[in-house]
């Protein structure tokens, strides 16, 4: 393992219920928390203070299971937030303020100057409250980079501890990230967060380059969860890091598939059946003539070992396999085909996978058969009624 150590702050709790729709129970949030802190994720963001009273409740009540996890909340720089923010009970504020002058001067009517003023001042006041500050760059990817660099001097002067690059609208690309992450951290010394969303498909890409330009810190949420496309996904984050660059994240991999259907559960979004990682069907192949090889070496089927990730090689057959796949299913069901058994069961798996567009499952499997040999059904049935998934490895 790469001795670079990369920080996840995941922030499926605050960031991640901002999609459309998506409201956490207390139970909920209890839950996922203590998962994700479980799994050695080190640092989670819970929740938004300035939302109310119900919402500084429920940070409080996962502030109250003491978890292994950093917590931190989220707050923008006024005197109202900055005020819930302490009421919370967490340590750590990351405390936002916009950089772009697109934001600053027609989202806020302002200008620069207010900007500076607001970081010197509630960066300050928040440290002397005892808060541990972060301060979270709104829009960051679209600001003027002299301005965001004067920004981030001034956020360590004042004695913020980070900074957070906010792609607040996906608009970068991987070269663009790593040659901006650089600089920033080439010109201070505070710890550099990219907080990248998903609007062009970059999240993961853009969080896996801002890591190597030397960013201390990736925010994720959970199977990507959040507002529009979403963020970086948490288990494409860590497995990316891990798989292309050797990077230690301290977070348990083999956690990562129930994490997804926790927080998949929980939001009432699922995740699609191809998704990386965490999919249903990632390591799912159908068996065929350009795949003969995975039957006897499973490994080369991806780039991605499913075992590292606490999933498993699947093999279906369908429309695209070929007699030795007939043959090697039906052996795995304890059937020795004849040629012409195969050729029959061949073309009636075909015709169900065009017509159903799915692939048969074992028992529909076991219909084929019987249906071309019915003196067979009743034994056969009795012997297989035991059998598992013949086609998982």
């Amino acid at each position: 393992m790469n001795s670079i150590h990369c920080t996840i702050n995941d922030t499926t709790l605050r960031d991640g219920e901002r999609a459309a729709g998506v409201a956490f129970s207390l139970k909920e949030k209890l839950l996922i928390a203590q998962s994700l802190s479980d799994a050695g994720v080190q640092e989670l963001e819970i929740g938004c203070p300035s939302i109310g009273s119900e919402e500084i409740s429920d940070i409080q009540s996962i502030v109250a299971l003491h978890l292994n996890a950093r917590l931190k909340v989220w707050g923008r720089m006024t005197e109202d937030d900055l005020s819930k923010c302490v009421r919370s009970g967490v340590q750590m504020v990351n405390l936002s303020i916009p950089l772009s002058d697109l934001f600053i001067e027609n989202k806020y009517h302002r200008d620069r100057s207010w900007v500076l003023k607001q970081i010197s001042y509630y960066v300050t006041k928040a440290r002397d409250l005892g808060l541990t500050v972060s301060v979270s760059g709104e829009d960051a990817s679209r600001s003027d980079l002299s301005f965001l660099l004067q920004a981030v001097e001034l956020a360590q002067s004042s004695g913020a501890t980070r900074f957070r690059y906010e792609d607040t609208f996906g608009c970068l690309d991987p070269f663009e990230t790593h040659a901006t992450i650089s600089k920033i951290t080439a010109a201070s010394d505070l710890e550099i967060e990219i907080h990248a969303l998903d609007d062009l498909g970059m999240a993961t890409a853009n969080s896996v380059a801002a890591a190597l330009a030397g960013a201390s810190h990736v925010s994720t949420t959970v199977n990507g969860l959040g507002e529009r496309a979403g963020h970086a996904a948490l288990e494409e984050v860590v497995v990316a890091l891990w798989r292309t660059h050797q990077m230690d994240t301290g977070i348990d991999m083999q956690a990562l598939a129930s994490l997804s259907k926790l927080v998949a559960m929980a939001s009432g979004c699922p995740t699609l059946h191809n998704k990386s990682i965490v999919g249903e069907e990632v390591f799912t192949h159908e068996l065929g003539i350009y795949n003969h090889e995975l039957l006897v070496n499973p490994s080369i089927g991806g780039n991605v070992d499913p075992i590292h990730v606490g999933r498993e090689f699947k093999f279906l057959v369908g429309k695209h396999s070929d007699i030795p796949s007939i043959k090697h299913v039906y052996e795995l069901l304890g059937i020795t085909l004849v040629e012409g058994e195969a050729r029959q069961l061949l073309s009636l798996i075909k015709q169900f996978s065009t017509a159903s567009k799915r692939n048969p499952d074992e028992s529909k499997l076991v219909e084929f058969y019987n249906s071309l040999n019915p003196d067979c059904k009743e034994s056969f049935y009795s012997e297989s009624s035991t059998r598992t998934a013949v086609m998982s490895y």
